[in-house]
């Protein structure tokens, strides 16, 4: 079942001798449950790519749907709410809020709507990231990988119909890069969750169960990884 596409997806930036074309005319389809990675050089416009999914930019021209909701359609504060419930996206640099403790940052999508989490979903996701005993540690107390972890923990405790991460093992050694990479196809495999990785690592990105190549803002190459 199809659970996310774009069409035509085009973005440019700036105009006259300063025009460049960072997406142009991009079409894809992600499946439920897929676990896709998007490789490509630095430039080629996987990020740019990865924002447009997300919502938080806005093409210049095309659409993407995420569960059949054009999210291109939407205001900034239906966008808002929609990004909230239904993507969650991880970053290179965690994004945690330095005030917030673990428990708190993981929660803030739910809080930040006034919902209660179920205790069984937090408590399973809690232990799945091995952050049990960190509950109560502000971001400045943990390693690199443990604030990657909670950011993963914040992006999956919603439930949400796809994950988005950007270069997650940007800022980690080799040992925590395994470790959120692990967490992310548990996650894959356990909640059946849709994930899709932007990396310009191909080690990386063969980890996925398919391999998006972007050039140039275009698709060069489409391929299902055979582990």
């Amino acid at each position: 079942m199809e659970i996310l596409r774009t069409e035509d997806l085009t973005k440019i930036y700036g105009k006259g001798n300063t025009k460049v074309t960072a997406l142009d005319n991009l079409s894809l389809s992600i499946n439920k449950g897929e676990f896709v990675s998007i490789i490509g050089a630095s430039g080629s416009g996987k990020s740019t790519l990865l924002h447009m999914l997300g919502g938080v930019d806005r093409p210049t021209k095309g659409k993407v749907y995420i569960e059949d909701t054009d999210i291109v359609s939407l205001n900034e504060t239906q966008l808002a709410l929609f990004r909230r419930r239904k993507v969650g996206l991880i970053y290179q640099f965690y994004n945690l809020i330095p005030t917030l403790n673990v428990e708190k940052n993981i929660l803030l999508p739910m809080l930040l709507d006034g919902r209660k989490p179920k205790k069984e979903h937090f408590d399973e996701i809690v232990k799945m990231l091995g952050l049990e005993n960190r509950l109560n540690h502000l971001p400045n107390q943990l390693s690199g990988g443990q604030q990657q972890r909670v950011a993963i923990g914040r992006s999956l405790i919603y439930q949400p119909s796809i994950i988005l991460a950007d270069e997650p093992t940007g800022n980690l050694d080799r040992k925590n890069s395994e470790g959120v990479l692990e967490m992310l196809k548990l996650s894959n495999k356990k909640y059946k969750q849709t994930i899709v990785l932007i990396t310009h690592d191909e080690k990386i990105a063969l980890e996925a169960d398919r391999m998006i190549t972007i050039e140039d803002g275009r698709i060069s190459s489409d391929e299902v990884i055979n582990k």
